[in-house]
């Protein structure tokens, strides 16, 4: 409490469970996001964007009630209108499609980066608000399209510095679960439904936890099973399923494209408008075990517009999760300033001679600023390092007098004379 005022001291904190992003962050985010756009642009994915407001009833329609109440943040606008921030962008590319259906050419390669909004509890690599990259083909069904999507998620991977030992990549084909369940173990649908989410969260309980759970709904005896079945990842105790001879032709065609995956017959994804190949990505890091990303397939995506169906297969890569990903293993590089150069100044009235050369310099591509402080050249410097500027020139009289500067690069002590023409050369 502030005495004077009688008011409440602002914190200084950001939102519970958002980020401030300084410089040396942003520039983590956009190293990630460099690198995203990089390779999905390599496969001939462009680019596209929507408001981050969208009528409610679009996320009632997609995902139901549970998440408009318990997860997205929604109001009511000053025109009477419900309204939420997007807590996922799927429901968004659906209204943009179904909007334009009929001019569209397919298939799309389409992604973009966008953030979102979800009211849960804040944890490692799970918050708040969140970027995340959404790459989606619209219109091509198969095999080839669902190796396509897997094979640009690795391929991101490994353009952000990524060994193959360093991450797994877990498929499976969604309803393969719910028949295994309902034939062995003879279930209705309501406890079948409760044992995806049990085996979905199987990782984190652990083995006498998942158990515990699963004994109330099927008994001991067949809980055991279960779990044994889980562990040893059987494939034959499922039954010769047509999707289990997809999934191993996925695997093959995934092979020789260079990429390794595994087959994860129990593998379940919390989104239930999946319709097929469903594919989950693990970091192999003790200290950061746990899933980063994942899709599938969704060819009902545009049931709730009542449009014809387009076949549709993509995935979600949010920026938090990667970041932890990346500085477990250092993979995240070392922050420099996008300023290239500092020019310091002996004195105030060498400013506009300052401004001047800067000006020059910028139309040579360089990021030139110009010290304004007035302080000491010794701490214009320091300014300049700390700031991660990697060289600075100082100017004064003499400078202006000749036309030579010596230019200092600050990670190295090491000094170069130069004039005006040599100086963008030297510095890049």
């Amino acid at each position: 409490m502030n005495k004077k005022s009688g008011k409440k001291k602002l914190e200084t904190k950001p939102y519970k469970g958002v980020r401030d992003f300084y410089p040396e962050d942003i520039a983590i985010q956009n190293y990630i996001f460099g690198k995203m756009r990089k390779t999905v642009e390599s496969f001939g994915y462009v680019e596209y964007g929507a408001s981050i407001l969208e009528p409610t009833e679009l996320y009632e329609a997609k995902s139901g009630e549970e998440l408009i109440k318990e997860q997205t943040y929604s109001f009511i606008d000053r025109g009477g209108r419900n309204v939420t921030l997007r807590p996922e962008m799927t429901p968004t590319v659906a209204r943009m499609i179904a909007g334009k259906r009929q001019t569209l050419s397919f298939p799309l390669r389409w992604y973009s980066i966008p953030n979102a909004f979800r009211y849960e509890r804040p944890q490692r690599g799970r918050i708040r608000e969140h970027w995340q990259l959404n790459a989606d083909l619209f219109g091509a069904d198969g095999i080839d399209a669902d190796t396509e999507i897997i094979s640009l998620a690795y391929q991101i991977l490994k353009e952000l510095g990524a060994k193959n030992t360093d991450f797994e990549i877990k498929i499976n084909f969604i309803g393969i679960l719910k028949r295994y369940l309902k034939t062995k173990f003879k279930l209705n649908d309501e406890n079948i439904n409760a044992l995806v989410k049990i085996i979905d969260k199987y990782k984190k309980i652990g083995d006498e936890d998942f158990e515990k759970r699963t004994n109330d709904i099927i008994g001991k005896e067949k809980s055991a099973k279960l779990l044994k079945n889980l562990k040893e990842k059987n494939l034959e105790e499922l039954g010769a399923y047509e999707e289990i001879e997809y999934l191993k032709e996925l695997k093959a065609k995934l092979s020789k494209s260079g990429v390794s995956a595994t087959i994860a017959p129990f593998l379940t994804r919390g989104f239930d408008y999946y319709t097929g190949m469903i594919f989950e990505v693990y970091d192999t890091n003790t200290e950061n075990n746990r899933s980063i990303f994942g899709g599938g397939r969704y060819d009902n995506l545009l049931e709730i517009f009542d449009a014809k169906k387009i076949p549709a297969v993509g995935f979600g890569m949010g920026d938090a999760p990667m970041q932890n990903f990346l500085e477990v293993r250092n993979l995240i590089p070392k922050y420099s300033s996008s300023t290239n150069l500092m020019l310091c100044v002996l004195d105030s009235k060498n400013i506009p001679y300052a401004q001047n050369l800067a000006k020059k310099l910028r139309s040579n591509n360089l990021n030139v600023a110009v010290n304004l402080s007035n302080k000491k050249i010794g701490e214009q410097v320091k300014s300049a390092d700390k700031q991660n500027i990697p060289f600075v020139i100082c100017i004064g009289e003499e400078e202006e007098k000749i036309g030579k500067f010596k230019i200092k690069k600050l990670s190295t002590g090491e000094e170069t004379i130069a004039n005006e023409d040599e100086i963008a050369y030297i510095v890049k």
